[in-house]
Parts: C-alpha cells; sequence; structure tokens
C-alpha cells in the first residue's frame, strides 16, 4: 500500500500547473499555446497518479483508505483529513480522466484569455478531487463551495451570448442551498464537537432533529443533482457554457449532490432518510418523466441533453432512496456511466458547433454522408444513453429498476416509462441530426472528426463498452462500502422497529396471562 500521502499530490498537482501557467508572460506569442501544453501535460500527470492510486486501491474492504490527517484548525479540533473508499474513488477517477478530456476539446476553440481559461479548469480539478477525497465535513464544505468559482468564470467569460445571466442563475441556486448545508454543519459541530465525518456516522441523533438537518442538507445537494423543480439553472448553464464546460459540469458536477446523499444524508441521518424516502420519489419520478417530455419538443441540441441529464440523475436519486444493494449500487455505476455518456455528448454537440456556429436541431440533417466516424461515434453514445445492452447505461438502469421494484411497483412502472421517452427523443434528435436530406449547403462542405477529436473519442467509447460488457470491474470496488452503508442503515433503523415489535409482544403476553389468569380463577 501507499504510503506518502498520494490523495493531497492528486488533489494540488494542478495547482502546480496553474503556477506554471501565471508564470507565462501574457504578451508572448506562444502564450496561448504553452498554456494548453503546460494545463495539458499536468492533467495528465494527475490522471497517471490516480490511477497508480486506483491499481493500489484494496477492493475487499470498506474501509477509508490511504488516510490522511494533520491538525488544521487545533484550536476547534478540526483536522485536514483525505481518504477514499469505494464510493468515492471512482468519482476521483472520473475528474482526473474527464479534466484532459476538457482540455483537448477546448484547443481549438477557445481563442481568449487562453491562459486564465487553463488555469480555471486545472482550479477546478483540485477543487473536484478534494472534495471527494475528503473526510472533515468542514473540508468538504469548502471543496464543495470553491468549485463554484472557476465554474461561475467558465460560463461567464468564455459563455454564449447570455453567459452572465446563466452564469449568476448558477451561483445563485447552488450558493442559497449550500448556504443550508452549512447551517447543518454547525449545528452538528456545536452538538457532536466534531466535523470528523467517521465520527458523524456513528453518532446517535434525536428523528426530530434528524428531519430538519436532512431537509437542510437536501436544499443543498438536491441543486447539485438537480431535482425538480430547482433544476431550472442546468439548462441554461449548459447552453451558455463553453463545450468543456458542458463536459465537466455534467460529468462530474452533476455528480456532487448525489455523492452527498450517500456520504452524509443516509449514514449520519439515517431515520430521517428512511421518514422522507417516499417524498424524495415522488421529486425523482416527476423529473424522470416531466424533464423527458420538455426534452422531447426541444429545437436546441445543448438544451435537449441538457433535460435528458435530469431525467438521468432522477434515476440515480429514485436508486439512492430504495436504500437497497441494487438499488444504490445501481446508482453509483449509473451516476459514471452518465458522466461518461453525457460529457461525450456534449463533446458531439461541440464537433458541429465549431464547424457551423450553431446549436438548432433543424439546421443540420444528413451528415452521415460526409462525417460517417462522427455519425458512429455520436450513435454509439446516443445508444448508450437510451439504456442499450452491451453499453454502460443498460446496466446501471437495470439494477435501480431492480433495486426499485422491491420498494414499489407503482415507482418502478413509472420511472420504466422514463426509459421509452429517454429513446424517443434521443433517437429522435440522432434521426433529424445524422440522416435525412442536406438541406443546407454548409453542412455539405462540414468535415469529419479530426485526430485530436479522434483522440478524444476513442477512450470514452473504450468505456461505454467496458463498462456495459464488464461491469463487475466499477462494481467491484464498490461493493463492499455499499453493503457496509446500507448494513449500518439497516442497523440504525432497528431499534425504533424492534422497539414497536417488542411493544406489540409485551401487550399479547399481557392479555394471554390476563386471561390465563380468568381461567384459573
Amino acid at each position: 500500500m501507499i504510503e506518502f500521502p498520494i490523495l493531497s499530490l492528486i488533489t494540488f498537482l494542478p495547482i502546480i500547473g496553474v503556477i506554471f501557467i501565471a508564470t507565462i508572460d501574457s504578451k508572448s506569442e506562444y502564450a496561448a499555446s504553452n498554456a494548453k501544453y503546460v494545463a495539458l501535460f499536468v492533467s495528465l500527470v494527475t490522471f497517471l497518479v490516480s490511477l497508480y492510486m486506483y491499481f493500489n486501491f484494496n477492493p475487499n474492504t470498506a474501509e477509508f483508505q490511504f488516510v490522511e490527517e494533520k491538525q488544521w484548525l487545533p484550536g476547534l479540533g478540526i483536522s485536514y483529513k483525505m481518504g477514499v473508499d469505494g464510493i468515492s474513488v471512482l468519482f476521483v477517477m472520473l475528474a482526473t480522466f474527464l479534466t484532459p478530456i476538457c482540455i483537448l476539446a477546448s484547443w481549438d476553440s477557445i481563442k481568449k484569455r487562453v491562459k486564465e481559461y487553463m488555469m480555471a479548469f486545472l482550479i477546478l480539478e483540485t477543487m473536484m478531487v478534494g472534495m471527494f477525497c475528503s473526510m472533515d465535513m468542514l473540508l468538504f464544505y469548502v471543496f464543495f463551495e470553491a468549485i463554484l468559482i472557476p465554474m461561475y468564470l467558465i460560463i461567464g467569460i468564455w459563455g454564449g451570448d447570455n453567459r452572465v445571466y446563466a452564469a449568476f442563475k448558477f451561483f445563485l441556486y447552488t450558493l442559497l442551498g449550500s448556504v443550508l448545508l452549512l447551517i447543518a454543519m454547525l449545528y452538528l459541530y456545536m452538538e457532536m464537537g466534531t466535523t470528523d465525518i467517521q465520527t458523524l456516522m456513528t453518532s446517535e441523533i434525536p428523528l426530530d432533529i434528524q428531519k430538519w438537518l436532512w431537509l437542510a442538507m437536501f436544499a443543498s445537494f438536491a441543486v447539485k443533482v438537480p431535482m425538480w423543480p430547482v433544476h431550472t439553472w442546468l439548462p441554461d448553464a449548459h447552453v451558455q457554457a463553453p463545450t468543456a464546460g458542458s463536459v465537466i459540469l455534467a460529468g462530474v458536477l452533476l455528480k456532487m449532490g448525489g455523492y452527498g446523499f450517500l456520504r452524509f444524508s443516509i449514514p449520519i441521518l439515517p431515520e430521517a432518510t428512511a421518514y422522507f424516502a417516499d417524498f424524495v420519489f415522488v421529486l425523482s419520478v416527476i423529473a424522470v418523466v416531466y424533464t423527458s417530455m420538455v426534452a422531447l419538443v426541444q429545437t436546441d441540441m445543448k438544451k435537449l441533453i441538457a433535460y435528458s441529464s435530469i431525467a438521468h440523475m432522477g434515476f440515480v436519486t429514485l436508486g439512492i432512496f430504495t436504500l437497497n444493494t441494487q438499488g444504490v449500487e445501481g446508482a453509483i455505476f449509473q451516476m459514471l456511466s452518465h458522466g461518461i455518456v453525457s460529457a461525450a455528448l456534449f463533446l458531439c454537440v461541440g464537433v458541429v458547433y465549431d464547424r457551423l456556429h450553431t446549436r438548432e436541431i433543424d439546421r443540420y440533417g444528413g451528415l452521415v454522408k460526409n462525417m460517417p466516424k462522427y455519425a458512429v461515434a455520436f450513435m454509439i453514445f446516443t445508444m448508450a444513453s437510451v439504456g442499450l445492452p452491451v453499453t454502460s447505461g443498460f446496466v446501471g438502469e437495470f439494477l435501480i429498476l431492480i433495486g426499485l421494484f422491491q420498494v414499489s411497483t407503482i415507482f418502478t412502472f413509472i420511472a420504466a416509462t422514463g426509459v421509452v421517452l429517454g429513446a424517443a427523443y434521443m433517437l429522435l434528435l440522432y434521426k433529424r441530426v445524422v440522416f435525412g436530406e442536406q438541406k443546407n449547403e454548409d453542412v455539405k462542405t462540414m468535415k469529419d472528426l479530426n485526430k485530436r477529436e479522434i483522440a478524444i473519442f476513442a477512450p470514452l467509447i473504450l468505456l461505454v463498452f467496458w463498462m456495459g460488457v464488464y461491469p463487475s470491474t466499477f462494481l467491484k470496488p464498490i461493493a463492499p462500502s455499499v453493503e457496509n452503508l446500507i448494513a449500518n442503515y439497516n442497523y440504525s433503523i432497528q431499534p425504533t422497529e424492534m422497539s414497536e415489535e417488542d411493544l406489540i409482544d409485551d401487550e399479547l403476553e399481557a392479555e394471554i396471562k390476563e386471561e390465563d389468569t380468568k381461567e384459573i380463577d
């Protein structure tokens, strides 16, 4: 096992790249090019280090691994504590994998302030990795909130015509929810005297207090997912963000809410989680059906994929709150799959946008004639989004529906309609863009994928099939942590249920004794 602080190395390596880029002379004619190469090199090194960490990760235990702990605020008893388990390790890999892809995707499309753009992405990578590795709630909150700053700048500076509005909406929605998370965190600290996540998981909190804390956390995590009805910031953010911004937003940032439920809501507030599970089911099935129907009528490619992301994340929250092994494992797998597939779909939009500078679906058509490689890549990711067997999208949805069926057949049936609607809007999008007549002359001159774009899509296609054909590679490290989470949850809610059963047994025993006494008399 690795003894040096590898998680801190993975987290802060991108900051070294930021420092290097900051020293580049902006007036130099090679400033932009140098910034790109430094950012790409540092992000690739970060991914390789995270890959080394993953290969040294023990998938047979639910314990946190590579744990680092140093005094941070000794007067308050708060420490800098990092570690990963089976739930978080794959999200770290997802963040480090997508960052170099985002930098490659921005290679030619970003023309202004290239230095600052690359710095923003590397800072964003540090915050994402740090959040998934945090084992202290205050440390988690610092990274969780700091993510807003580079993402706000990426949308607000390098976005579309309405970028300032979208950036402010994104910032205010997420910040408002996070204020309530901060209040819940402060209450836990004042009552328990610690912000250590492992300690909080073993603490006993009265149900009435749990309910209020759960709602405060829910307000923050639901916005990040995003769940209906606090989802309206996402389509605007996606449409206005540059391609790479949409990739990282859909690929990693939307997973922050689901991760928060798994790391905080369920283990720390189990009884409140059981109490509000049906409430989450209702919001989730509304999101799945409603946003799928909204996606059907979209004319903007990015907006359609943005609404599809909300629908897919609705499946994720359904899986998490089934609170059984199949559902939770399916939800985590679906988050990883969605991180790959949605990122790829936004990259597909970026390819045609770079050539024609429009996202309107009706402006395209017949691309298969002059862009066959693009048509094949787009088809693979469309099939994965639909949930076709042997693709990554199938496994997560299948496990979630199995887990949900054990809880409620009604919710399972409603959720299954979302699968049908998802196939409808994605196949319709593919048909309108790739097949049909080439009505516009400029479409006929569009060039197929170049070497850089092929290099971007190749690993994504590999992962889509790898996850679909051999899902145990990803489910194996997840399983022990999920089983431990479910076991602890069941143990936490068991005393209440047992006390009620014991009470009934005592009453029956008292009645039998009373009847026996009467018979003897």
